[in-house]
């Protein structure tokens, strides 16, 4: 199907680039793939107590405080830590839904649980683009990773929850 303007569904180079990188980060290893086979050197490096953290501190990993925490905390902190990391992303997403359960009207629960699914899909992209599952998006990790409009829209998020949850008992 081609419009006048050209084909509908054609890629640009640098979400082909992405994708291919995805699917084979040895393909580039200094170029698209290089943060995807880092960020998995960073995170296996990190063991079961986790480590020194050579891939951070020796700024293999780049900037590491935005996309990548979840590599570098889990090179720091090792298997351990990144799985206390994962259960205390577990109890908030419970904790909202249980909110969302007590939620005084049908709008509340709507509210609640739309911030859940929010948050559970950035946690769900940002640690698969870590570990290697999901290509690259630069999606950050929810109350950890480094940067304002998503700090900021967590909070808001977060705040609306708790208006949900601190009229629950309003009649």
């Amino acid at each position: 199907m081609e419009t006048g303007a050209g084909p509908v569904h054609v890629l640009k180079g640098y979400q082909k680039q992405r994708l291919t990188s995805y699917q084979d980060p040895d393909s580039d290893p200094q170029g698209a793939g290089y943060q995807v086979k880092q960020s998995m050197i960073a995170v296996g490096s990190g063991g079961i107590w986790g480590g020194k953290g050579t891939q951070t501190h020796g700024a293999f990993l780049p900037v590491p405080q935005t996309d990548f925490i979840f590599a570098a905390f889990s090179e720091e902190h090792g298997f351990v830590g990144a799985l206390a990391v994962l259960l205390l992303y577990f109890i908030v997403l419970m904790r909202l839904t249980q909110n969302a359960q007590t939620a005084p009207d049908r709008a509340g629960t709507f509210v609640v649980m739309g911030v859940v699914a929010v948050l559970s899909f950035h946690i769900l992209v940002n640690v698969g683009m870590v570990v290697g599952f999901m290509p690259v998006t630069g999606i950050p990790l929810p109350l950890m990773s480094y940067g304002g409009s998503s700090v900021l829209f967590m909070f808001l998020a977060l705040g609306m929850v708790m208006n949900v949850r601190m009229r629950r008992f309003v009649n």
